[in-house]
């Protein structure tokens, strides 16, 4: 377990949105089927319209199976459709169409999504990514997580309010100016 820390960091294998040298990256662990991270999909998406560049978003699934049935298999959809490359896009419908998250319904935003729906079907009967979803999962624990939506900033836990939209937004924008001034301040040392 750790303290607030995120373990392990962003690598390649994560979902990126935003450039890598973003002097912030958000993570979310997060449930698609937890009304309070519908609430939070929003926020986040106001987060990355105005950071912009500023701003490298990541997501990682953490399905709390037992209060929502079917948020272990949109977790799963999401990641068939990031083998097809729409891993942001099927994120994107999941949140906006919490209430319907069935099977069928899951196939039906892959086909309005333009994806191949036998080999998005058949990744999901076979349960391809149960363990990508599983090894999310088991990360955010050692990460101190227990709730969705949790979220890190440069790699510590955020322990602020994220429903206080304004809030959020202004921490992000605080570490960006922080991890801008760092890196100025290290590159002054070194040069």
């Amino acid at each position: 377990m750790s303290d607030g820390v995120l373990t392990p960091p962003v690598s390649a294998r994560d979902h990126v949105a935003g450039p890598d040298d973003a002097p912030v990256t958000l993570v979310e662990y997060g449930d698609y089927e937890c009304p309070y991270c519908g609430m939070a999909y929003p926020i986040v998406k106001r987060a990355q319209q105005e950071l912009g560049s500023q701003l490298r978003f990541v997501f990682r699934n953490f399905p709390l199976a037992e209060s929502h049935p079917h948020a272990r298999l949109a977790a799963q959809a999401a990641e068939a459709a990031a083998a097809q490359g729409r891993f942001w896009e099927m994120h994107d419908m999941l949140f906006e169409h919490q209430d319907a998250l069935e099977a069928e319904d899951l196939i039906g935003y892959a086909k309005s999504l333009g994806l191949d729906t036998a080999q998005f079907t058949r990744d999901l009967e076979a349960g391809i990514y149960a363990k990508r979803v599983r090894d999310d999962f088991r990360n955010g624990v050692r990460s101190g997580v227990n709730g969705t939506p949790t979220f890190f900033v440069n790699g510590s836990r955020y322990e602020g309010s994220w429903a206080n939209e304004n809030a959020f937004i202004h921490a992000l924008r605080e570490a960006a100016q922080q991890s801008s001034r760092s890196t100025r301040t290290t590159a002054d040392a070194s040069g």
